[in-house]
């Protein structure tokens, strides 16, 4: 088997960790999930479309085309069910990406402008860092919310996808 390089195995473990926390909460009722919170963004589902909603940003930014986002908050219209269906298809998307492009074109650079105004640039290395590093903030956002309400939530760490992929 040819060893993934740092970026697929990066994607490939985003991936697994959102399908384990989504997993992991798909029992939640949905007025659970959208209940008023003292949290970032609202309310469970809403912080989830975030995650979505940016991962599509840096899509468009990857590709091209316009996002045509004003907010890093856009109103989730989603059930659970097809956000996660949503969030699983980008995921992909990601997964294809980054076995498409050639290990040169890592430190290309892309230009951007970010939502809240103001032009930024980043490597496709920086980026894909950047998309990882960003879910996995959130969900930890999220599970500090499931401790408050008694429920234990999925162990997401790398190491705990390194063991599972390598057995």
């Amino acid at each position: 088997m040819i060893e993934p390089t740092n970026l697929e195995l990066l994607i490939k473990y985003k991936t697994w960790a959102d399908e384990v926390f989504y997993q992991a909460i798909s029992s939640l009722p949905d007025e659970e999930l959208r209940l008023d919170r003292p949290m970032l963004f609202g309310n469970i589902l809403s912080l989830l479309n975030h995650v979505y909603a940016m991962d599509l940003v840096w899509k468009s930014h990857l590709t091209g085309y316009e996002h045509n986002l004003q907010t890093r908050n856009p109103k989730c219209t989603s059930s659970f069910s097809a956000l996660r269906r949503e969030q699983s298809s980008v995921n992909s998307w990601y997964q294809s990406y980054i076995k498409s492009i050639s290990h040169d074109s890592y430190g290309q650079q892309i230009a951007f402008t970010f939502i809240g105004g103001g032009e930024g640039s980043m490597s496709i290395v920086e980026i894909i860092q950047h998309v990882v590093n960003h879910a996995s903030y959130h969900r930890g956002h999220i599970e500090g919310v499931l401790y408050q309400m008694s429920i234990e939530p999925p162990t997401t760490d790398l190491p705990v996808f390194l063991k599972t992929i390598r057995h």
